[in-house]
């Protein structure tokens, strides 16, 4: 297998793509829910970062396994290192999405019916 095709399957560039994707779609979602207003789209943007947290380590879970490591052997630690380790994997990828999903979170409001910005 060439380079480039390593890269997007078992590299950084897929799952930099799948987190900035979902950086952008989770708060558009949730604008679904949640009502219009300025402070509901304060409540959104916090919810969405832990939503955004949680598929982070739950992403990498499922990396590690992709690439072999048996789901067992990620909590042989403990539950609370695991989830120390793939919490802390998910706040170093919030470089990536973290930006795209404010830049998501600002254009909601020109969306807006009932309220104006």
């Amino acid at each position: 297998m060439n380079t480039i095709a390593q890269a997007f399957s078992g590299g950084l560039i897929l799952p930099a793509v799948c987190l900035a994707a979902l950086g952008w779609t989770v708060p558009r979602l949730l604008a679904l829910v949640f009502p219009e207003g300025v402070a509901a789209l304060m409540v959104l943007a916090f919810v969405a970062t832990l939503v955004m947290l949680a598929f982070g380590a739950g992403f990498f879970a499922l990396l590690y396994v992709w690439q072999g490591v048996p789901f067992d052997t990620l909590f042989e630690g403990g539950i609370a290192v695991g989830v120390l380790h793939f919490g802390r994997l998910a706040m170093i990828s919030a470089l990536l999405w973290a930006p795209i999903m404010v830049l998501s979170v600002a254009g909601l409001p020109k969306n807006w019916v009932t309220r104006v910005w």
